[in-house]
């Protein structure tokens, strides 16, 4: 460990000591995963080793060459939005065209929003993982997440894009909004090389929220907090979309509300399900969540969220989602806010949440 550099990073972040543990974490990880393939080479031998990791490559590719020879070869084409970079009133567009063609397929974004002031630019790798995300849910059984699925997929991102920013271009957000639009547009060009195996529009954002303060009977001890909120999912042929839960480019579970009032200064006033949220159709989009906090000190509020202004499509004749709203109650006053912002609270004040809901499925059977 390099104790300069460490104390450097350490230095300029507000929660030190949590971060230092969380570096720690990372390096353990890293140093068990070698020392277990240290002792998979050792136990058979570098040469098998490698043969089998190969093995496993070609498989993948195999797998995905199937799935695609499955789908109906053509162009297809779509395209949606961002709600903006949070700068500015403009929308973002992402747009796709695929084509597929024996076993192989190539997606390019050429069309798609230059690259903005905001921080929702996408860097091109996430690009990549975002399309290798919407064809690996393709496959119809579990297949190993290697390499090999990138070998039938060539990938066009222009560079100077919302999906391939070049610096100084600030590009936090892109990684968890842009991503979710991305696999958007990508499965509406899907929808219609298959049209029974792919579901509707999902809510589309992770709904970050962010706040940070002083605790004010620790010493003035600084804290800082971070989460991801959970909407409706797209429904499908196979049935409603599951309301509640997050979706596609994300991997985060609820923080307990016990945990989230014993660690921070703050009251959750409601934590429930969005009624009426999802998009109606044969199968019904799934239900968004209502989440509202009380901060109990002052802090430092920021939200990066989307589909405020525009709402996750359904297909084959279901109802759009319903969009999310943020909404601040300041005393007798109720501040709508905007979907991506940076605010000062004080103790009292009372954040809501309403995350969209999911796309329906299908014309309504009345």
């Amino acid at each position: 460990m390099n104790g300069e550099v460490l104390s450097l990073l350490l230095a300029n972040v507000r929660t030190p000591f949590e971060r230092e543990g969380d570096l720690a974490a990372q390096v353990a990880s890293c140093r068990l995963g070698e020392r277990r393939l240290r002792e998979v080479a050792g136990k058979y031998g570098l040469r098998e080793v490698a043969l089998y990791a190969n093995y496993l490559l070609d498989y993948s590719e195999k797998m995905l060459r199937a799935v695609l020879r499955s789908l109906r070869p053509g162009i297809y084409r779509a395209e949606d939005f961002l709600d903006g970079d949070g700068m500015g009133h403009q929308r973002l567009r992402i747009r796709v065209t695929v084509r597929i063609k024996s076993g192989s397929v190539v997606v390019d974004f050429t069309g798609s929003a230059r690259q903005c002031a905001g921080n929702v630019n996408a860097v091109e790798a996430i690009a990549i993982s975002a399309v290798y995300y919407v064809l690996r849910c393709l496959l119809r059984e579990d297949v190993p997440a290697t390499s090999g699925l990138l070998r039938p997929i060539k990938v066009i991102a222009p560079k100077g894009t919302i999906v391939n920013a070049s610096p100084p271009a600030a590009v936090a957000g892109g990684n968890v909004e842009t991503s979710q639009r991305i696999v958007d547009a990508l499965l509406r060009a899907l929808a219609k090389a298959a049209p029974e195996r792919i579901p509707a529009a999902s809510q589309g954002t992770m709904n970050n929220f962010t706040f940070g303060g002083k605790y004010p009977s620790r010493n003035g001890l600084p804290f800082t907090y971070y989460e991801t909120i959970a909407g409706g999912c797209g429904a499908s042929s196979a049935g409603d979309g599951p309301s509640a839960s997050h979706s596609h480019m994300t991997n985060s579970w609820n923080t307990p509300t016990e945990v989230l009032e014993e660690a921070y200064p703050v009251r959750v006033k409601r934590y429930a399900i969005r009624d009426n949220s999802g998009g109606a159709g044969m199968h019904s989009g799934g239900n968004g969540i209502v989440r509202e906090i009380e901060f109990l000190s002052s802090v430092q509020v920021g939200l990066l969220t989307d589909r405020r202004e525009t709402s996750p499509y359904g297909l084959h004749g279901g109802g759009p989602g319903k969009r999310g709203k943020n909404t601040l109650t300041r005393g007798a006053r109720r501040i709508a806010l905007p979907g991506k912002t940076s605010f000062q609270a004080g103790s009292g004040d009372v954040l809501r949440i309403e995350t969209p809901g999911g796309g329906g499925w299908g014309k309504p059977k009345n």
